[in-house]
C-alpha cells in the first residue's frame, strides 16, 4: 500500500466486531496499513457501548457471534448512526443470511477466511471510497444550501460571486443592462435574477429570443398590432413590450436583431412607448430593459452590423458571465446541483475519477453542456455511482477543444467574506476569448457528433431550430464540409 494512498484514508474510524480475536487483529493490521483509525469489540454488546462514545464511519462485523447475532447488531447500528455503512464478515455457509444483512441496510459482504489477503484490502478500500463520496455529497449540500443557489445560478468562485454581486446592486434599478457572454453561461438565469430578486419580482418578465424570432414578424411580436393590420391580423394583439409593461423585457441574441428593428427600439427605449403595427398611435410603455449577447457588439457596431447609437443605449452598464472553464472549482456544486434536479434524493455521486474528468474537461458549451451531461449519465447510468463510463466519451477521455488553463483562481478561491471594490464597467468590453471562434467551434463539435441532426443539435447546444440554421449558414457549416474536413484529418 503507497503512502498516497494511506493518507486518502487518514481520519476515517473503522471498528472490528468479532468474537474471535485473531480475526480482529488480523483486520486492525490490514486497517492500519491503510491509514485507518481502528477499534475493537468482542461483541455486538461492547461494540454498541463504544458507539455511544465515539461514532465510526465504517464496521466490519460478523455474522455469527454469542448473545447478539450480527444482523440483531446491523438493525441497532443502523437506528443509532443510520449514515455509518456496515459490512459483514460471513463463512462460505452463510451467504443467504449476508444477503438478508444487505436487505437491511449492510454495504456489503466479505467471506472469511481472506484468501487471498488482497481481497480484504480491496474490500475496506470500496468502502472507504463510498464514505468519502457520501461525506463529499453531504459537504456539496450543506455548501450549496449556506452558499448561492439564486434563480439557478450555482457557485461560490471569486467571479460568480462578482456577478452575484452586481445583481444585488441592480435588482431595483431600471438602468439598462447589458449582459454578456459564451452561449451555455446562464445570462438569462442572470437577468431572471435581476428581476425576482428586486423591486420588479411581482411584475411581468419577458423574455424575448431575437434570434429566433422570423424576421418578417419580429416587428409585430415587440410592439403589437391592430386587426386588419396584415392577411390573418383578425383582431388586435399586445406586443411583448406591452405585456411586460412595469415589469421587465429581456432581449437575449440582442445582437441578431436586423438593423431596421434596431431603429425602431432604440426610438422604444428613448420615447418609452410603442407603435403597433397597423395603428397610427403610439401607446406608453414602462420597462426595464436587460439585453444579452454572445457577440462582440462593440466590434460589431465598428462594422456596421449593429447600431452604435443602440450600443450605448443598452450598455448602460455591462455584466460579464465567466465561462465554465474560467470558474472550475464551481463544477462540483454545479454536479451536484444537477443530479437533485434530474434524480431527487437518490443520493447519485460521482467517482472520483469521473469528477476528475469533468473538472479538466473545457465545456465549450458551458453550464448548458455540463447539465446535459449530467442529464445524460443519470438516464444512462446503472448505479447510485456516476463512474467515467456513464460520461460523454470525448469528457470521459478528458479531451477537450482547447487546451485546459488551470490558473491558482480555478483551484483557490479569495476570501470571499473579505470586501471588494467591484467597478462598474461602461464599455462592454469583450472576453479575451473570440466569442464566434468559440461558438462557430462548438457548433461544429455537437453537429459532428449528431452525424448533421439538426434536432438533436439544437436540443443539445440548447438553441432553437431557427436559431440553429441561421448560425450553421453564419459559419457556412454543412454535413458535406464536414465530411471534407474528417477526410482530411484522415
Amino acid at each position: 500500500m503507497n503512502s498516497s494512498a494511506a493518507k486518502d484514508h487518514l481520519g476515517i474510524r473503522l471498528l472490528i466486531v468479532d468474537d474471535e480475536q485473531s480475526i480482529r487483529k488480523l483486520c486492525v493490521t490490514v486497517g492500519e496499513a491503510l491509514g485507518f483509525v481502528c477499534l475493537e469489540a468482542d461483541s455486538g454488546e461492547s461494540a454498541l457501548a463504544l458507539l455511544e462514545e465515539q461514532s465510526a464511519h465504517m464496521i466490519l462485523t460478523d455474522m455469527v457471534m454469542p448473545r447478539m447475532s450480527g444482523l440483531e447488531f446491523l438493525e441497532r447500528v443502523k437506528k443509532l448512526l443510520p449514515r455509518t455503512e456496515v459490512a459483514v464478515m460471513t463463512g462460505h455457509g452463510s451467504i443467504e443470511t449476508a444477503v438478508q444483512a444487505m436487505k437491511l441496510g449492510a454495504y456489503d459482504y466479505i467471506t472469511k477466511p481472506f484468501s487471498p489477503l488482497e481481497e480484504l484490502r480491496l474490500f475496506l478500500r470500496r468502502m472507504a471510497e463510498k464514505v468519502r463520496l457520501v461525506e463529499e455529497n453531504e459537504f456539496l449540500r450543506q455548501r450549496m444550501d449556506s452558499e448561492t443557489a439564486v434563480h439557478g445560478i450555482v457557485g461560490s468562485s471569486a467571479k460568480i460571486q462578482e456577478v452575484l454581486r452586481m445583481v444585488s446592486r441592480l435588482k431595483d434599478t431600471r438602468t439598462p443592462v447589458l449582459i454578456y457572454g459564451e452561449s451555455g453561461t446562464g445570462k438569462e438565469l442572470v437577468a431572471r435574477a435581476m428581476h425576482f430578486r428586486g423591486a420588479f419580482a411581482g411584475r411581468p418578465f419577458v423574455a424575448v429570443d431575437c434570434g429566433s424570432l422570423v424576421p418578417t414578424l419580429i416587428e409585430s411580436e415587440l410592439f403589437g398590432y391592430e386587426k386588419g393590420a396584415f392577411t390573418g391580423a383578425l383582431k388586435s394583439k399586445q406586443g411583448l413590450f406591452q405585456s411586460a409593461d412595469g415589469g421587465t423585457v429581456f432581449l437575449d441574441e440582442v445582437g441578431e436583431l436586423p438593423l431596421e428593428l434596431q431603429a425602431k427600439l432604440l426610438r422604444v427605449l428613448q420615447e418609452k412607448e410603442v407603435r403597433p403595427v397597423g395603428s397610427n398611435h403610439r401607446v406608453k410603455v414602462d420597462v426595464r430593459v436587460i439585453a444579452a449577447t454572445n457577440r462582440d457588439l462593440e466590434t460589431a457596431y465598428k462594422t456596421g452590423s449593429f447600431r452604435k447609437d443602440l450600443f450605448f443605449r443598452l450598455n448602460v452598464v455591462a455584466v460579464h458571465v465567466p465561462a465554465l472553464r474560467e470558474r472550475r472549482s464551481d463544477i462540483p456544486m454545479l454536479v451536484h446541483w444537477f443530479l437533485e434536479r434530474y434524480a431527487p434524493g437518490a443520493g447519485i455521486q460521482v467517482s472520483s475519477s469521473a469528477m476528475k474528468s469533468l473538472m479538466q474537461y473545457d465545456w465549450p458549451g458551458n453550464v448548458r453542456e455540463l447539465e446535459n451531461c449530467i442529464e445524460r449519465a443519470v438516464a444512462l447510468g446503472n448505479g447510485r455511482i456516476i463512474d467515467l463510463g456513464d460520461l460523454p466519451p470525448a469528457i470521459a477521455a478528458g479531451s477537450s477543444m482547447a487546451p485546459v488553463r488551470t490558473e491558482v483562481s480555478d483551484v483557490l478561491d479569495p476570501d470571499l467574506n473579505s470586501e471588494m471594490n467591484v467597478p462598474e464597467p461602461r464599455s462592454a468590453m469583450p472576453p479575451t476569448t473570440d466569442l464566434e471562434d468559440i461558438e462557430r467551434a462548438t457548433i461544429q463539435r455537437v453537429f459532428e457528433q449528431v452525424k448533421g441532426d439538426k434536432a438533436l443539435a439544437g436540443r443539445m447546444l440548447g438553441i432553437s431550430r431557427a436559431t440553429l440554421y441561421r448560425k450553421l449558414k453564419r459559419y457556412n457549416i454543412t454535413v458535406r464540409s464536414l465530411e471534407s474536413s474528417s477526410q482530411t484529418l484522415q
